[in-house]
C-alpha cells in the first residue's frame, strides 16, 4: 500500500469513526504508519475537539520566513540568507492554529528517526562491520541532522512561551536499558544501553538541556542564573528505550498532549474564539 493511499485510508477511517477509536487497529499495525500521517489525524482530532478554532498542517517553513520573524523581533536578527529557497521540512510537518488576530501559531512540530538495526541483524544471524565479523554496528551520526530543524524552529518561535517540538526515536542507538538478543545459533548478544559504541541519546539531549526524556517539555522553562533570566526552548524527546518500534496510538497520544499544552499556553490569544457561542 502506498503512503498516499494509506494516509487517505486513515483519514477516511478517522472521519467514519468520528474520533480516534479504531484508527490504529490491527489493519493499521500491518503497515508502516509515518509520523506525518499521524500528524494529519492529530490535526483532524483537534479540529473536532475545538470547532471554534481553525487549524492547518503544512509540510515546511521557508528559511526566509524564519528570518522575517527573527527580524521583526530585533532588526539585528534574521539578516543572513545564502540559499533563497531553503526550507525546514520536519518529518511530521507543522500544525498551526489561527489566533484571535488572524495569525497562525505553531501548536506541534513532529519528527521520527530510526537509527540502529542491531536487534534485527542479531535475530537474523547477520554479522556486520567492514569484515562482517561483528555483532554490533557502530552508531552513525545521521541523527545529528535533527539538531538543525530543532534550532530553526526555535528561531521561528523565539517570541513564544512554548516550544512544541517532539522527536520520536527508535532503534538500538537510543536504548535506555540493557537488553539481550539471541542469534539463530543460540548465542546471546548483550546490548549495553550506556555503550559509547551504540548510544546516541547524549548527542540529542543537548536539544533539551539535559532535562528528562519521555517528558512533555512544551512549556518553556525560565532559569535565573545570577541576575539574568533566560528562556529555554527544549525539544520533547521520546524513545521506547528497548529498541522496539513506536506504537502509533502512543505517538498519537503524545502528540495530542503536546498540542493541547500549546493551546493552553496560547489561551489568552485564543480567548475570543474559545468563548464565542454561535
Amino acid at each position: 500500500m502506498t503512503k498516499k493511499n494509506q494516509s487517505a485510508r486513515l483519514t477516511k477511517q478517522h472521519k467514519e469513526s468520528k474520533g480516534v477509536v479504531g484508527i490504529f487497529g490491527e489493519e493499521a499495525k500491518k503497515h508502516d504508519i509515518t509520523v506525518g500521517e499521524i500528524s494529519i489525524i492529530v490535526k483532524d482530532t483537534l479540529q473536532q475537539k475545538y470547532p471554534q478554532l481553525e487549524f492547518r498542517c503544512r509540510k515546511s517553513i521557508d528559511k526566509k520566513e524564519i528570518n522575517e520573524v527573527l527580524n521583526s523581533i530585533d532588526p539585528y536578527l534574521g539578516q543572513t540568507l545564502y540559499v533563497t529557497h531553503s526550507s525546514i521540512i520536519p518529518d511530521g510537518g507543522i500544525i498551526e492554529v489561527k489566533d484571535d488576530n488572524g495569525n497562525w501559531r505553531v501548536v506541534l512540530v513532529s519528527e521520527a528517526k530510526h537509527q540502529g538495526k542491531d536487534i534485527e541483524n542479531i535475530k537474523k544471524g547477520e554479522l556486520v562491520g567492514k569484515n562482517k565479523d561483528q555483532d554490533l554496528m557502530a552508531a552513525g551520526n545521521a541523527i545529528e541532522r535533527a539538531h538543525k530543524n530543532i534550532s530553526e524552529i526555535a528561531n521561528y518561535m523565539l517570541a513564544e512561551s512554548h516550544f512544541p517540538y517532539v522527536l520520536f526515536l527508535e532503534g538500538t542507538n537510543f536504548l535506555t536499558e540493557t537488553i539481550s538478543v539471541a542469534r539463530p545459533d543460540g548465542r546471546v548478544v548483550t546490548l549495553e544501553y550506556n555503550s559509547g559504541l551504540l548510544n546516541r541519546l547524549d548527542r540529542l539531549t543537548a536539544a533539551n538541556y539535559g532535562m528528562p526524556i519521555n517528558t512533555n517539555l512544551c512549556e518553556n522553562k525560565y532559569v535565573k542564573p545570577k541576575d539574568k533570566t533566560i528562556m529555554l526552548q527544549a525539544a520533547s524527546i521520546f524513545t521506547p528505550g528497548n529498541g522496539n518500534n513506536w506504537n502509533p496510538q502512543m505517538m498519537f497520544d503524545i502528540m495530542m498532549e503536546i498540542s493541547e499544552t500549546s493551546l493552553k499556553t496560547l489561551g489568552s490569544d485564543l480567548f475570543k474564539q474559545l468563548t464565542h457561542t454561535k
